[in-house]
């Protein structure tokens, strides 16, 4: 009877095997990402990054934004597949230095300290893009966001793409036609440009990011007309027209700290401080709805921005065989 059992489970394992593998056939990213990947290998590995993230958090309330940028500006380059930690070397050239990234992305020394700890536990086995994902996670319910269930599984990248940095993230002072095509591109649809705009409810942006909006939006020396005056003359007083570039801000003046809806209520009376946050009530009849209905509905704007952060973490993911589990988040194994 036991000899049955056994036989029945080896079967059963082999089976299970194959039909992943034949569905991996028709998905150029490999197997399918899914939250139990870890399950056996490293069960431990989703409470170490949690705790690492809690100790970032508890030194600098400012990481929790970090790392969550940190998710968003891997997947839209090359997948979800932490070419952004690389750091140049050879002929490589990092991500780190392109010019949405140099001076504002941060965050890498979490990401290294999570790596350390993981690669004690169950050495070359976690991967840096999965860790990016759950880092991302946890900062987002840190500070009173929605929890979901992270997909894992990816492996990461053997090179980066500065130019692809350079191209395919959208820019502060983008149109909402091109925020919309580039998000598109990487089957992200207009729901989820919405709600994922959504994390600017959290975080900083840089004076240089935002200054034409208070002096010269349209080239003709005039402030941006959609921008709240009595909220931009405050503005100016430490985002001067020339120099203070790195000066920060809040992205959400009211609960700079707290994720929740406050980022939409703000775009209702155009106190949105980037031009691509504010587009979205605008310069579409459809984005404008969205925004009215998250300012409305804190728990629809959870429940939405839980479901587009899956899905964009399911960018063209590296799966077994492609990629590496690398030992260094910030360089590639030596092969």
């Amino acid at each position: 009877m036991a000899s049955t059992r056994c036989l029945f489970t080896i079967l059963l394992g082999i089976t299970t095997y194959w039909t992943l593998f034949s569905l991996s056939l028709g998905n150029p990213g490999g197997l399918f990402l899914f939250p139990q990947f870890y399950d056996h290998t490293c069960p431990q590995a989703p409470a170490i990054v949690k705790s690492i993230v809690e100790k970032a958090y508890a030194k600098d309330p400012r990481m929790a934004a970090s790392l969550l940028r940190l998710h968003f500006h891997d997947c839209f380059v090359k997948g979800c597949d932490a070419s952004v930690l690389l750091d140049t070397s050879g002929t490589m050239v990092s991500e780190k230095r392109s010019n949405p990234n140099k001076d504002s992305l941060r965050g890498f020394e979490v990401i290294d300290e999570i790596k350390y700890a993981l690669e004690n536990e169950c050495p070359q086995t976690v991967s840096c893009a999965d860790i990016v994902a759950l880092a991302a996670r946890d900062s987002t319910v840190l500070t009173g966001g929605p929890s979901w269930e992270v997909p894992l599984g990816r492996r990461d990248s053997l090179d980066a793409s500065v130019q692809g940095s350079n191209n395919n993230l959208p820019a502060p002072n983008s149109t909402l036609s091109s925020i919309i095509t580039k998000f598109k591109l990487q089957g992200l649809d207009i729901v989820d440009v919405v709600a994922l705009s959504g994390a600017h409810t959290i975080g900083d942006t840089r004076c240089v990011s935002f200054r034409q909006r208070l002096y010269n939006q349209s080239g003709n020396g005039v402030p941006d007309f959609s921008l709240n005056p009595a909220y931009a003359a405050g503005l100016r007083t430490k985002c001067p027209s020339s120099g203070g570039d790195q000066n920060l801000f809040f992205l959400d003046l009211v609960t700079p700290f707290k994720f929740d809806n406050q980022y939409f209520k703000n775009l209702l009376v155009y106190n949105g401080i980037l031009n691509s946050d504010e587009v979205l009530f605008t310069q579409s009849a459809q984005t404008m709805e969205l925004v009215k209905l998250y300012a409305e509905n804190n728990e629809l704007f959870f429940e939405q921005f839980a479901k587009s952060m899956v899905k964009m973490g399911n960018i063209s993911p590296l799966t077994w065989p492609m990629g590496e589990i690398r030992k260094n988040c910030r360089r590639v194994n030596h092969h």
